[in-house]
């Protein structure tokens, strides 16, 4: 881990192009964060739809472990609201990922996205634009939609542990996640087909509590993007590309049907690779795949070199989606449970994952330029760019670069904002950051719901460190350095 050079240890912006050179990384970086006053790109209009956003400016969707058990919102889920609302972006990329059936939860205490949860989801809508007006006077150009999931492989929906339900059995995903070869788990095309109507059910109750626009989430490991990668499910909903992409399609015209006004976007995995694994010294390292070429379990992977990307499907999946009347791709990638130094880069892994085998900054440049090239693909598509928070200080000056150079239309903010929820506003209004309150990707956020424990930012969120889960969370952190420790000294 020490042999990266910490973004914290880079003094300017001269500093940080030099390390960009070393990697010989292709990153745009502005001289200086531009304020609104000053012609920043970050504060320029955007359409969407019929929709003209305020500013470049994006919050993705989180899980906060912190709903009530029910799936309404909790005090700690209406607080991360508020401050989406008072962080001065104009998108609000559906805040949350609300699960559309009990069953399909990622942890007991997700969101949901049902008739019974349709007051509590008004309640999120209603905190978010309060707090904006409040704050900046007008959600005019204030765009709010809600993300609706389904986890697949990864759900857990009660205290009981997990319960998944996949698209397919995986050769590598399978014995890691306590997946039997039989077939209970895997869903049924009937059972697909009923969760079709109710993504379709969950927007039109999204639509009927005020939210703009919903994101039909197609990423990070979930079912729709395994079901993407279904090569070897038999059926309808697998095989061809027509029958792995049936679900997320059918989804769509079901919500074009019922819900002709509301705006759609579907946040994708650009690309994936193999499951990786710890190795020595607790560095990742890619499963063993020679046995399983051509690799067929994933989607915008390489299937005689898994380990890498193939967009090839992924710019047919944009094509088709523009066609169905998507109105805008969030580009995303792989999947924090099986390979999150590609999908979120970081120094410091959470519990469950494993020392970066590359300097993150080279995770943060593959998101952009894969997504550049997605964009490319599909100009008439606007498109939100992950991957951007481990460049810390550095964000608003990559931001404002790509977005000028038309590499991607606007820039999201995931766990940067649950430590520094004013950051668009403070660049926009005052052209700074407050170095304080910058994340630095220590993956206590992820940690924590990975241990059971609310998510948040414990480092630097007053709110979270005084709460009694930081004790539980601190014991945590000393069993995982302990594990690890012992760990990198027997191999």
């Amino acid at each position: 881990m020490d042999k990266f050079t910490k973004i914290a240890q880079l003094k300017d912006v001269s500093a940080l192009r030099g390390r960009l050179a070393q990697l010989n990384l292709d990153v745009p970086v502005d001289d200086a964060i531009l304020t609104a006053a000053a012609g920043s790109p970050l504060d320029t209009k955007l359409s969407v739809g019929t929709f003209e956003v305020g500013n470049r400016w994006c919050i993705h969707p989180m899980e906060g472990w912190d709903a009530q058990a029910d799936g309404r919102p909790s005090a700690l889920t209406l607080r991360r609201w508020r401050r989406f609302g008072q962080s001065g972006a104009k998108w609000i990329w559906g805040g949350e990922a609300a699960a559309v059936v009990p069953e399909a939860r990622a942890n007991p205490r997700q969101t949901l996205a049902t008739t019974e949860n349709g007051p509590g989801l008004a309640q999120l809508r209603d905190a978010v634009e309060k707090a904006h007006l409040e704050k900046f006077g007008n959600v005019d150009d204030l765009l709010v939609g809600l993300q609706l999931t389904h986890s697949g492989r990864f759900s857990q929906p009660t205290d009981r542990g997990p319960e998944p339900r996949i698209a397919y059995h995986h050769p590598l995903l399978d014995p890691r996640f306590g997946i039997s070869k039989g077939d209970a788990s895997v869903l049924t095309d009937t059972e697909l087909e009923g969760l079709i109507e109710q993504f379709v059910r969950a927007a039109r109750l999204a639509a009927e509590v005020g939210f703009r626009f919903v994101d039909v989430k197609a990423c990070h490991g979930y079912l729709i993007h395994e079901l993407l990668g279904g090569h070897t499910r038999p059926g309808p909903y697998g095989g061809a590309f027509s029958g792995r992409v049936r679900t997320l399609a059918e989804i769509i015209r079901g919500i074009r049907r019922d819900v002709p006004d509301l705006i759609i976007g579907v946040r994708i995995s650009a690309f994936d690779s193999v499951p990786y694994t710890t190795g020595a010294e607790g560095i990742g390292q890619p499963a063993e795949y020679a046995e399983l070429l051509p690799y067929r379990y994933g989607f915008g992977i390489s299937s005689s070199d898994p380990v890498e990307a193939d967009l090839s499907e992924t710019i047919q999946l944009l094509h088709t989606l523009r066609d169905l009347g998507v109105h805008t791709i969030n580009v995303s990638c792989g999947s924090p449970y099986y390979c999150p130094h590609l999908q979120r880069p970081a120094i410091f892994p959470p519990s469950d994952g494993y020392l970066p085998p590359e300097d993150p900054l080279c995770g943060v440049a593959r998101q952009i330029e894969m997504a550049r090239i997605c964009k490319e693909a599909c100009p008439e598509l606007p498109m939100v760019g992950s991957g951007y928070s481990y460049l810390q200080d550095y964000l608003p000056q990559v931001a404002q670069a790509v977005i000028r150079n038309g590499w991607i239309d606007a820039v999201g903010l995931g766990r940067m904002v649950l430590s520094y929820p004013e950051m668009p506003s403070d660049t926009l209004r005052e052209g700074i950051t407050k170095r304080k309150k910058i994340c630095r990707t220590f993956s206590d956020c992820t940690t924590a719901p990975r241990g059971g424990i609310v998510s948040g930012c414990y480092p630097l969120d007053e709110h979270y460190h005084h709460l009694p889960e930081a004790v539980q969370l601190a014991t945590l952190k000393k069993e995982v350095s302990a594990r690890r420790a012992k760990g990198q000294k027997d191999s």
